[in-house]
Parts: structure tokens; C-alpha cells; sequence
């Protein structure tokens, strides 16, 4: 990679580092407020990156490093999670249905906030359309060399990966968050039945994510994602 990908990888790995801890911190506070105190004596429920990577290193470290070095930082793969009681989730379904969609929440509320300043950007002059339309920068400085440029793509990478992150979080297949919303609905004679489907189906549900993410994903990402960004770039 040159110097200019690597500055592009380095930034989006920070990105997505911060705004994955914020998704999972969001499911620790919410598990707090909620009554199970699990991921709270973990140190989870905080937007420190240490007792989230010290869960998943892996996951939040060598994994996403590794897909942006094999994409030439066109891409980022990760992965991390906050401990629940599953007792406690199974008593309470609907609660646990709420600290699961607290996590996406937290990143569509971050891709918000920044499209708000990419577009405050836009109305202001300080940003333009990008001459490459790329994933890590949808607009850009309308002085190239100002220091509005880096602005623009740190921006530009929160808007993208935390709609991206929020979307991919609810698709409805576990263990991600949006299997979790079928909870809101369930009868009690079928909460336990619904979590012990959960656990049983154990690789077949990453074996299932990955085709999904693979073959259909990005076809209903991508409609999102340019409808989102036409509302950023009008100003």
C-alpha cells in the first residue's frame, strides 16, 4: 500500500475500532438498565477500547488489520461481543430484545451525527462532492489542501461504517443483534425454545452469515447507503 492507503487504513480501523465499542457498549449499558450486571463487572459498559479488545483480540485487533491489509484498505472485517446472563435474558425476553437493538442503535446514531456535519459541511462550503466517489470519502474539502480535508475523511469513513455496521447488525441471523427482535413477539412457552435454537445451531449461524454477507448483503446495502448519502450531499 502507499502512503496515502495506509493513512486511509490506519483512519478506518480508528473508526471502526471506536464505533464497534460504542456498539457494544451500548448492549452493556442496556443489559445495566435492565438489570443484568454481567457485562458492567466486565468493564464493558464503556467507550474504553482496553476491556473490549481484552475480550476479543482477535476479533478487534489482529482480524480487522488483517482485511484491510488483504483488501488494500478497501475493506474492514471484524467482530466483537459484551457477555450477558443468559438466565437472566430468558426471564426477561423483551429487555434482552432491547439491549440487543441498543447496539445497532448506537451506530445509526452515530452515522447520523456525522451525515448532520457532512452536511452543515456542505450548506457552509466547506465540503463538495468527491472526485472519486469512494466508501471512505464521500465529500470532500473544497480546498484540497486545507485542513477541512482530513474532516471531510474522518467524516465521510463514521458515516459509511456506522450505517454499514448498523445495518449488517440486524440482519435477522444469529447470533447477530436483529435474530433478537423476533423476542418483541414471542409467546412465553416459546422464549426458552427460541434460545436453545440459538445455541444449537452453533457454526451453521456463521456458515449462514458469511453467505448472506457474501452474496445478498451488499445488494440491499448498497440502495441504502447511495439513498443516505444523496441526502447528505444535497446540503
Amino acid at each position: 500500500m502507499d502512503s496515502e492507503l495506509l493513512v486511509v487504513a490506519f483512519c478506518t480501523y480508528l473508526v471502526f475500532l471506536f464505533s464497534t465499542v460504542c456498539h457494544e457498549a451500548a448492549h452493556a449499558w442496556a443489559a445495566k438498565l435492565g438489570g443484568d450486571l454481567t457485562a458492567y463487572h466486565g468493564g464493558q459498559v464503556s467507550l474504553n477500547p482496553v476491556p473490549h479488545i481484552q475480550r476479543e483480540p482477535f476479533g478487534l485487533g489482529l482480524y480487522p488489520i488483517l482485511t484491510l491489509f488483504l483488501t488494500s484498505g478497501t475493506g474492514i472485517i471484524g467482530f466483537a461481543s459484551a457477555p450477558y446472563d443468559p438466565y437472566w435474558a430468558m426471564r426477561n425476553p423483551r429487555k434482552a430484545a432491547w439491549m440487543a437493538m441498543a447496539g445497532p442503535a448506537a451506530n445509526y446514531v452515530l452515522a447520523l451525527v456525522s451525515g448532520i456535519m457532512l452536511k452543515l459541511g456542505v450548506a457552509a462550503g466547506l465540503f463538495r462532492l468527491a472526485d472519486s466517489f469512494r466508501f471512505h470519502q464521500i465529500l470532500q474539502a473544497t480546498s484540497p489542501e486545507s485542513l477541512w480535508e482530513p474532516v471531510a475523511l474522518g467524516l465521510s469513513l463514521f458515516f459509511y461504517l456506522n450505517l454499514m455496521l448498523g445495518t449488517f447488525n440486524l440482519l435477522p441471523i444469529p447470533p447477530l443483534d436483529g435474530f433478537s427482535v423476533f423476542l418483541f413477539f414471542l409467546p412465553p412457552s416459546l422464549v426458552q425454545k427460541f434460545f436453545e435454537f440459538r445455541a444449537s445451531i452453533g457454526m451453521y449461524s456463521f456458515l449462514a452469515i458469511f453467505l448472506f454477507s457474501r452474496y445478498f448483503f451488499w445488494d440491499l446495502f448498497d440502495p441504502i447507503f447511495v439513498f443516505c448519502a444523496r441526502l447528505v450531499i444535497r446540503g
